[in-house]
């Protein structure tokens, strides 16, 4: 995953780790593949998803603030 070239919507491979997961856990639970999948595993499935931006996903910026300010 080291040479993987993330859309242009992700910023960080840890973003991309995070809404994979998140729709792996959605295929998991019986949601049908967005794509055409080349592996039967949900993890595989949901990072083709992402990659080619199957998946809708949003930031929410004023969650983040919130967090940062309960730390402190």
């Amino acid at each position: 995953m080291s040479n993987l070239i993330l859309p242009k919507d992700v910023d960080s491979k840890f973003r991309f780790i995070t809404v994979a997961s998140q729709r792996a856990k959605q295929l998991q639970n019986g949601a049908k593949p967005r794509v055409e999948a080349l592996s039967r595993k949900p993890t595989r499935i949901a990072m083709q998803e992402v990659l080619a931006n199957a998946v809708s996903w949003e930031f929410k910026e004023e969650a983040a603030k919130t967090a940062v300010a309960a730390a402190e």
